[in-house]
């Protein structure tokens, strides 16, 4: 048993995480972001489901280990040879379901809707940097926590139920807030430890407040309606439907523009319509009414003026996501938006383009599409 366990302590893993224990946390974090990045594909896929579901649960149970290990409940048994590991696995599940939220909004044309969670992302990372002394810091520990379990549940939910609104996201909220508290109180006075270091009032407030803010984000509309996302979205010369296909004409750019699909620069001839079309993924069974908002940019007042809203329903479960398409013929030159959006108004995403008028202009690499 002695030799074995001198065998273990000697491995190559064990080794190679002693001599770049600097960077170990970071490169799990990393590792924990590249394999959802890698794995996840659609949020009601069964596999996907499993991931996140395994993800979240072995987080929980690795908080408790982490936490009772600094009371020494765990020498003499197996687990003692895998505390070294514990920071090491909840950095691993912390890159692995922050990055989650972020996996299944990356097709979306425009990253407005999804900028705050790349800066919570980003908050992570350096958070990371705190956290790699033995994750010591347990406050930001169970903050950290917090945010991902509610991210989970907003997700989650939605896809079990086959609904989505704001009694919906207030339900899931709360249910993560349950759990969470419950994880937490079960840990604060099963460990002597984290009684030493924490207050469990400053860490409930701590809690409320990850809620708080999160809360407040979506009733401001500032986070995006989970889980829809914008497959793609394209503003068009001509779309016509056609037995469950959609043939849409439009300007492209040149080869080294990759990340978007069409010109920002509409060439317009008179009196010629201006078609949006966007692909909206909904997990399977959910039906939505969405919206284009037709925004126009008045260089006059300096601000986006809201021109027209127009309406259609969607249902979920098509690969390739539920496409649609609005289209004006009163269209002046200048800056346009077009918000994809849900009835409450919250932006799934954003397609952006200009247009400029003369019957002498011919559209930039004009292709057609079957979608």
């Amino acid at each position: 048993m002695i030799k074995s366990f001198a065998r273990y302590k000697n491995t190559g893993l064990r080794r190679f995480i002693r001599k770049h224990e600097k960077y170990a946390p970071l490169l799990f974090f990393m590792g924990g972001f590249a394999f959802d990045w890698m794995t996840l594909g659609r949020i009601d896929r069964l596999y996907d489901l499993f991931v996140l579901c395994s993800h979240m649960t072995l987080l929980s149970v690795t908080l408790y280990l982490f936490n009772r290990a600094d009371d020494g409940v765990w020498k003499g048994t197996f687990l003692d040879r895998f505390e070294e590991y514990f920071p090491l696995a909840i950095q691993f599940f912390f890159g692995a379901l922050s990055s989650a939220y972020i996996v299944y909004f990356s097709r979306s044309v425009s990253l407005s809707k999804t900028s705050f969670f790349f800066f919570i992302l980003i908050l992570l990372l350096v958070a990371n940097e705190f956290l790699k002394q033995r994750i010591s810091n347990k406050y930001l520990q169970f903050g950290v926590y917090s945010f991902l379990s509610f991210t989970f549940f907003s997700f989650i939910i939605p896809v079990f139920i086959s609904q989505m609104d704001m009694r919906v996201f207030v339900f899931s909220g709360a249910a993560s807030l349950m759990c969470t508290l419950a994880l937490v109180t079960f840990i604060y006075f099963s460990s002597p430890s984290t009684r030493s270091e924490v207050r469990i009032i400053k860490l409930y407030a701590l809690i409320a407040l990850v809620y708080a803010i999160f809360y407040s984000f979506y009733f401001f509309r500032l986070i995006p309606p989970v889980p829809l996302a914008l497959d793609c979205g394209l503003v068009a010369h001509h779309v016509e439907a056609d037995n469950g296909k959609y043939r849409v004409t439009f300007e492209t750019n040149d080869w080294y523009i990759f990340w978007r699909q069409h010109r920002l620069k509409y060439a317009r001839q008179p009196d010629e319509p201006v078609y949006v079309y966007s692909a909206i993924f909904a997990p399977t069974n959910i039906e939505k009414t969405v919206m284009h908002r037709w925004n126009y940019f008045d260089p006059n007042l300096d601000e986006w003026v809201k021109v027209e809203d127009i309406g259609f329903d969607i249902q979920g479960g098509r690969t390739g996501g539920f496409r649609g398409y609005t289209f004006k013929n009163n269209v002046v030159d200048g800056e346009w938006k077009v918000e994809v959006m849900t009835e409450e108004e919250l932006v799934i995403g954003v397609i952006d383009f200009e247009v400029v008028t003369g019957s002498d202009l011919a559209p930039h690499r004009l292709i057609k599409r079957i979608y």
